[in-house]
């Protein structure tokens, strides 16, 4: 890491200081609220229990409080060229290299259960643990063992042992968290042991955009920095409402965006761990996308709620269910799929077998289908599965055709798919559709990464068998007020994505 600029140490130490004296003195900043009368003020006294100081409650804290550090031994792929100038590494078993990684963690029980995060304990995500070392706010090291980790909810229990019991924390109830709550972390910052920042719950139930099966966080402007991945964050009364996770930030450091699992979430899955129990998740098998504005308006259909189904999963729950690519998911089991409480969080969370209702928008009428729900495999199995995009290939030149409808509103130009140009693209030679023939790069259909050889399936549902069906359609769009059309694509041999492009 760089080191901190005189310029930013001058400001951080001048925002530190006109907290403290807030806090001190305990007059709170903007102490005046207008009401709708602007006449008429109020006085707004201090939140009972805003704390003068964290001293007393971090030194109740702290001892439980540990880093982690750990050896891996990590597996390194042949170097391709080792063989040709003799260097090691050539032929033979992959060679191996020594990695490290360092965080933070806190003891929740007397006897030596130890939370973190996984990938505190996983480094660059693949190889050996060899050791893993805990040491306690005294300097003390420990060895510890590993007892169980989920790479789903990024959370993992170590075990130390000792003759006389350990001081410990205690998980508390995230649901009573509010935006503006008091809260403190402590944790091992750049190696930095027993750092102590507070700050305040800056949102609850944050949605990063990651799509995982746990992507609902609490986001705090506490300073959180690399390793205090795996550290506790704290609420007045002392209690774990969260596991500092992970930062925003574009330059690697603390600019006042943090995240911390919850505790509602976290306090299950450790709880089973240290049992030794299977986690089990719910699982539909289907490839989404958040309802975003140029999906909706595609659509004709309200933002911000629900979910677009991009693909089905063939012989899994859904698929089962008669669900459909172009499918959009409103609620689960009776709870509305919102930016807030995702499709993903919402299905995982459901015990595999359980039969539930789904209510969805299918070519703009609702219905409800009844699933049962699958399990979710590990991470690693859904890693395998990830679809890539497949090399970009160029098609004969067929000439353009049409009228210019879908080059002046889309930015593109079609040809008709014949088998011959199917067979080059990898698609079935017996697949219906349009070539894309170019793409204007400055065009939304640019931006949202159409290019050559790009297969038109669909536009608004219905099927494309030629350019002409293709430009009615679009001049349909236009007509009914849409700002956007979907289009179905498919690009080679791969699955079929939907893709709303704005009209111009």
């Amino acid at each position: 890491m760089k080191p901190v600029r005189y310029a930013y140490g001058f400001s951080s130490a001048l925002l530190i200081g006109g907290a403290a004296i807030s806090l001190i003195t305990g007059v709170p900043a903007g102490a005046q609220v207008a009401q709708n009368d602007q006449t008429e003020m109020r006085t707004v006294a201090p939140v009972g229990g805003a704390p003068a100081s964290f001293a007393d409650l971090t030194e109740q804290l702290q001892p439980a409080v540990v880093n982690i550090s750990t050896r891996q031994r990590l597996r390194v792929p042949n170097n391709p060229l080792a063989q040709l100038f003799g260097m090691p590494g050539a032929g033979g078993a992959p060679q191996t290299r020594e990695a490290q990684s360092l965080g933070s963690g806190f003891v929740i029980s007397p006897d030596g259960y130890v939370v973190t995060n996984n990938h505190v304990i996983t480094a660059e995500g693949q190889g050996e643990v060899e050791s893993i070392t805990i040491t306690m706010p005294d300097g003390t090291e420990y060895p510890a063992k590993l007892i169980g980790r989920d790479a789903a909810s990024d959370l993992a229990v170590l075990k130390v042992s000792r003759t006389k019991p350990f001081p410990f924390v205690k998980f508390g109830d995230s649901k009573q968290a509010r935006v503006g709550d008091w809260v403190i972390a402590i944790g091992n910052p750049f190696g930095l042991g027993g750092t102590v920042t507070a700050g305040i719950i800056s949102a609850v139930y944050r949605n990063t955009g990651s799509g995982g099966a746990y992507d609902r966080y609490l986001q705090t402007d506490t300073s959180i920095n690399r390793g205090n991945s795996g550290g506790p964050m704290f609420d007045m009364q002392g209690n774990v409402i969260g596991i500092n996770n992970a930062i925003f930030s574009p330059s690697g450091g603390s600019v006042g965006i943090g995240f911390a699992i919850p505790a509602e979430i976290a306090s299950p899955i450790v709880q089973k761990l240290i049992k030794g129990e299977a986690i089990e998740r719910g699982y539909l098998g289907i490839r989404i996308q958040p309802l975003n504005e140029d999906l909706a308006d595609s659509l004709g259909i309200a933002h911000n709620k629900g979910e677009f189904v991009q693909a089905v999963e063939p012989g899994q729950a859904a698929d089962k269910a008669g669900l459909k690519a172009g499918d959009v998911i409103l609620r689960v089991d009776g709870r509305d799929v919102t930016p807030d409480q995702t499709l993903s969080y919402l299905v995982a969370n459901i015990e595999p077998g359980k039969r539930i209702a789904l209510d969805l928008i299918r070519n703009g009428q609702r219905q409800t289908v009844t699933a049962t729900v699958g399990m979710r495999p590990s991470e690693e199995e859904l890693a395998k599965r990830q679809m890539f995009d497949p090399d970009d290939q160029s098609t004969d030149d067929q000439g353009v055709q049409g009228s210019g409808v879908i080059e002046e509103s889309l930015g593109m130009q079609v040809t008709p798919l014949t088998p011959q140009i199917a067979a080059q693209l990898g698609a079935p030679r017996d697949v219906q559709g349009v070539v894309v023939t170019a793409v204007d790069p400055s065009s939304d259909a640019g931006a949202k990464g159409l290019r050559r050889g790009d297969i038109v399936l669909s536009v608004n549902y219905d099927p494309v068998t030629g350019v002409d069906q293709f430009e009615t359609a679009v001049k349909n769009a236009k007509r009914d007020g849409r700002e956007a059309v979907l289009l179905r694509v498919q690009r080679g041999g791969r699955p079929a994505t939907y893709v709303p492009i704005r009209l111009r």
